[in-house]
């Protein structure tokens, strides 16, 4: 992989024992590459990510992997909050949601291939430790978002996708089991039985990620099928 060195000052030291073990995947969500690229090293946003991908496929490194690079902001996962000293971010150029959201092209993805897959391997990450921003911030990102090819990662062993079930019944699952199921994935979510905008949120990410055609933002009989799946690899 040709890489780019374009580095940030936006970084600090880890946590003293971490080491990266969760790889978190974004889009820069600005009209330009060039415009993200300029924010991510401007130290007056005191935001980056370790890399950055353009649409054709070039790759910028702006944060090393041992450093703490500031891309998660408040964000949860398995109960853990600290998602930038365990983890290694990646921005995908592309405008998003608010400046005309688009599919990810082939160039950008095989360049995610191979570097997702390089880290992949080296830090051990496994499959449920590759979350999109959405997943780990739900009440407040829907990055990379539903167009994002999360199945075709998984294909090259980088994330979870599970396989889908054959089903003619679904078990009557209250609203607590939903949350339940949604937090022994590592979303962060209170097992209330209440349907607040907490619980929508955290439905609507699965469903981004999981079940992208889907997004709903309640426990239908899809979304409790999909999380059915996750229990039968678990």
């Amino acid at each position: 992989m040709k890489v780019i060195d374009c580095p940030s000052s936006n970084f600090d030291q880890r946590p003293e024992g971490h080491t990266p073990d969760m790889l978190v995947l974004h889009y820069t969500g600005m009209p330009t590459g060039r415009e993200a690229l300029d924010r991510l090293c401007d130290p007056a946003a005191k935001v980056s990510a370790h890399y950055m991908i353009e649409e054709d496929g070039a790759l910028f490194r702006l944060v090393q992997e041992e450093r703490r690079a500031w891309h998660a902001g408040v964000s949860s996962w398995e109960g853990e909050t600290d998602i930038n000293g365990r983890s290694i971010g990646i921005e995908l150029v592309n405008p998003g949601h608010e400046f005309g959201y688009r599919v990810f092209p082939e160039a950008q993805m095989v360049a995610l291939e191979a570097l997702a897959g390089d880290i992949v391997s080296r830090h051990a990450i496994a499959p449920l430790h590759v979350v999109g921003h959405s997943d780990i911030a739900p009440m407040r990102k829907q990055d990379p978002g539903e167009l994002f090819d999360w199945p075709r990662l998984a294909t090259k062993g980088i994330g979870l996708w599970p396989p889908r079930a054959r089903r003619t019944s679904f078990p009557h699952w209250k609203l607590a089991d939903v949350q339940a199921a949604l937090q022994g994935i590592g979303y962060g979510i209170e097992t209330t039985g209440i349907l607040d905008d907490q619980t929508r949120a955290v439905i609507t990410a699965f469903q981004r990620h999981f079940l992208p055609k889907n997004l709903t933002g309640v426990a239908d009989a899809l979304t409790i099928g999909r999380l059915l799946d996750f229990a039968a690899v678990a």
